[in-house]
């Protein structure tokens, strides 16, 4: 098994770009020759890092140029760690997708920059195990065999997780080591103290992770709960007993703090320096607005709760008058 890239492909896939062309929204790979924030000219926002929650920001980007035609959005899947190290923290976007928090040397980074983070939790996730769904062999894993699957060194073939399973290859499709996805499933599946396995297909393409795991019956895969709601007949969510019971992956498992220890929060974080922007700002306040939404469980996450978005709206209102003053 080796690391590999491949773009998103797909009808879903498809489908939403035409939208997000339609509605103003460029979508890209990478956001080589952005003008990014000190830079930016006009009705142009840039946003990149995490896959996870792109699929969020590029549902809010969709409505929110609806109705200001005007505003060019350019959306790009990094990784939470590529978006921080390669753009953001480098002043080139305006706002980062992120599954994880801020590292203590991106803040680091970006201080060097003369950028400052501010963080904003917009949903909560279940970060969910796939495999094929003619694999009807397993249905839960323990924590304890999911990192004997992903440790560095670890099993090569199902039979050596549980004699009852078959004697066959693993396939093993993942988040890259950009992804922040990749970082929380290192640290709460496979140790801080163990290294995750390099043998297995990487990509920040989610869609390629269920193409993979969908033509294999061997394969097994991990991400953001939103692409296995997108995608439950393709690939089939494994159950994880932490050590109180196999429990499902799905948004109320995870409101109820139930799905341990794969549940996480999803974040946003702006540069404070681009809120100066009348455009970065008037979208971010709309952003805010969105997060206690149906929108967000239809994506496939948990919304915030009402408390947590004044908190984040109030934190926004304070860092634009500090701005603007």
């Amino acid at each position: 098994m080796m690391s590999r890239d491949s773009p998103a492909a797909g009808p879903a896939g498809i489908g939403r770009r035409e939208l997000l062309a339609a509605a103003g929204v460029s979508v890209s790979g990478a956001l080589a020759g952005c003008s990014g924030i000190l830079a930016a000219e006009g009705n142009q926002i840039n946003i990149a890092g995490s896959s996870t929650v792109f699929p969020v920001t590029e549902a809010i980007a969709s409505a929110y140029t609806q109705d200001n035609p005007t505003t060019n959005i350019s959306l790009s899947k990094t990784g939470s760690g590529g978006g921080f190290g390669n753009f953001f923290c480098v002043g080139r976007t305006d706002i980062n997708n992120a599954s994880r928090a801020i590292a203590e040397a991106e803040e680091e980074q970006c201080g060097n920059n003369d950028v400052t983070p501010i963080e904003f939790p917009v949903a909560t996730d279940a970060l969910t195990v796939v495999v094929n769904p003619d694999a009807d062999f397993v249905d839960c894993l323990t924590v304890e065999q999911l990192r004997q699957i992903w440790r560095a060194d670890g099993a090569d073939r199902w039979s050596d997780i549980d004699d009852s399973f078959p004697d066959a290859e693993l396939e093993l499709y993942g988040a890259a080591t950009t992804s922040g996805t990749f970082d929380y499933f290192k640290e709460e599946i496979v140790g801080e103290e163990t290294n995750h396995r390099g043998d297995y297909y990487a990509t920040e393409q989610d869609r390629t992770i269920v193409q993979g795991v969908q033509g294999s019956e061997s394969a097994m895969g991990y991400f953001g709960f939103s692409y296995y709601s997108e995608n439950p007949d393709s690939v089939k969510a494994v159950a994880v007993d932490n050590g109180d019971g196999c429990v499902e992956p799905s948004l109320e498992t995870a409101q109820r703090g139930e799905y341990t220890p794969l549940t996480r929060d999803l974040y946003i974080y702006v540069a404070k320096e681009s809120l100066a922007d009348p455009t970065v700002r008037d979208f971010v306040r709309y952003y805010m607005e969105q997060t206690t939404s149906d929108l967000i469980a239809e994506i496939g996450y948990v919304p915030l709760n009402e408390e947590k978005q004044a908190e984040n709206i109030d934190k926004l209102e304070s860092n634009i008058d500090e701005v603007t003053a």
